[in-house]
């Protein structure tokens, strides 16, 4: 059994599922409308009545999660926490609140995960679709086929700002709607031609904004009763007739929930007149469905991030072969340093296959390059502090220490340094694995390493690294000894 929390820029919400065959049954949700987006300040701030309004939220969420036996849970955070300057000082009481780790992932895999929630509910292998996704804070356009992404971009539009933008009072005039169609418009224009292109069987609307479109349009006869131009328009005229969002009283959708619905049908508006959408179907899955496929595949073998790293290695032209090498030297030297901690061992895993890829820039700073792509490239399946994590393994795989000195205060990070490092500088000196039983290592608050003698014959380049190594650690004051006997 699973747990998916989205920490939405609208609201709040929690799903708990248990695979059941080829679907995902759905135990327990919860919902809370806090609004996180209103409390976004002019400079970026979330303010203490959100944040007051989150912790509480997730404080209740905790005690839910609590009450079932758990395979794994994941939270992750979307927009507003992606955009709020001060979500590193919240994140910490934020996931004392809720009891586990919280993650700030990007709008591209938060596309993703939305998609896959999407294909598991259809169950298409064939179908050429488009899922467009419109939050809070941002919408998502994925083109896939079955559950395959084909493409994914995150759009900084959404209900919450083309509310406050263009219906901050609540009133609604044909002049503030068009506006808000317009700007919608403009932030979709640029991939319009080639969405178009694209060849697609249906398309489909995700988001809690736009079911509750699709439910105000079918209980209320509009147009042609589905999400199409012609419903929507119907919509539409019928907010700017009424004048204000207090007026609007049909069936379908409560009242708190307007305001969040007329932002919304400006956006979808915009993005079905930019993309050449004729309709789009309303569907009960998503982000959280999404969550819970992937911790499902993670517990069954199947991370969507060892592909992402192969593509990655491959679009870099890393080696395959040597990167392989580096992994198996890496994970070999940090077991022996301490317990062994899965997610760490990953860690360390895909640090150490994509710790090349610096070289399709330049060799000199190979490593500085790396760092950075590792950091910033778009890994399907990595949240940012994964990528950020990594990134600190790969720029201190080399060098001096000086650069990573703060990391390495974490005794997890430094054994995963370490190991890293011996096991770059052993496979340019071309020690195989099976030569590493030879060699003995302790780290604890000071550093020993002892190489047999015999390696100076056959590999005459360790010494020098080794030599180099000490200095690196005793630099940064790890006390760092190294034998040769």
């Amino acid at each position: 059994m699973f747990a998916a929390v989205d920490l939405g820029s609208n609201s709040f919400r929690l799903h708990i599922g248990e695979p059941d065959g080829s679907r995902m049954r759905i135990v327990r949700s919860a919902r809370d409308p806090i609004r996180l987006a209103s409390g976004l300040d002019a400079q970026g701030m979330l303010d203490d009545a959100a944040i007051a309004r989150a912790l509480r939220c997730l404080t209740d969420f905790g005690a839910i999660l609590r009450e079932y036996r758990l395979d794994a849970v994941r939270v992750v955070a979307t927009n507003t926490l992606r955009l709020a300057r001060n979500a590193a000082d919240i994140l910490p009481r934020a996931e004392q609140a809720i009891g586990h780790p919280i993650e700030i992932i990007s709008g591209e895999e938060e596309g993703r995960l939305i998609y896959m929630g999407v294909a598991r509910a259809l169950d298409d292998a064939a179908e050429r679709r488009l899922v467009v996704d419109i939050g809070g804070g941002s919408t998502e356009v994925v083109l896939g086929q079955g559950a395959q992404v084909q493409a994914v971009e995150s759009f900084t539009v959404g209900t919450h700002d083309q509310s406050a933008a263009y219906f901050p009072d609540g009133r609604i005039t044909a002049a503030a709607f068009k506006a808000a169609v317009l700007a919608a418009r403009a932030r979709f224009e640029d991939a319009a031609d080639w969405y178009r292109a694209q060849p697609r069987d249906a398309v489909y609307g995700s988001s809690g904004t736009m079911r509750a479109i699709a439910e105000v349009i079918a209980r209320n006869g509009m147009g042609d009763g589905t999400m199409s131009m012609p419903s929507l328009k119907a919509l539409r005229d019928v907010l700017v007739e009424l004048g204000h969002v207090a007026a609007f009283d049909l069936p379908g959708i409560k009242q708190e929930r307007v305001p969040v619905m007329v932002g919304g049908l400006t956006v979808l508006i915009g993005v079905m007149q930019e993309l050449g959408i004729e309709r789009v179907n309303a569907i009960n899955a998503g982000l959280r469905l999404g969550v819970l496929s992937d911790l499902e595949l993670r517990a069954n073998q199947h991370d969507r991030r060892d592909q992402a790293v192969l593509a990655c290695m491959r679009r870099f032209g890393v080696d395959e072969e040597r990167a392989a090498r580096a992994a198996t030297l890496a994970c070999e030297l940090h077991a022996r340093l301490g317990p062994r901690e899965a997610h760490l061992q990953r860690q360390l895993a895909w640090s150490a296959m994509l710790h090349e890829v610096g070289l399709a820039v330049s060799h000199s700073g190979a490593h500085k390059h790396a760092a950075y792509i590792v950091e910033h490239a778009d890994l399907p399946g990595f949240t940012t502090s994964e990528q950020r994590a990594m990134a600190t393994l790969v720029l201190g795989q080399k060098g001096n220490l000086r650069k990573i000195r703060a990391e390495l205060a974490a005794p997890e990070t430094a054994r995963a340094v370490l190991a890293l490092r011996l096991a770059t500088m052993l496979m340019h000196a071309h020690v195989d694995k099976r030569e590493l039983a030879e060699l003995k290592l302790r780290m604890e608050a000071d550093i020993e390493i002892c190489a047999p003698a015999s390696w100076s014959a056959r590999h005459p380049t360790v010494e020098t690294w080794l030599g180099k190594e000490r200095a690196a650690w005793n630099e940064v004051g790890r006390p760092c000894s190294v034998r040769m006997v």
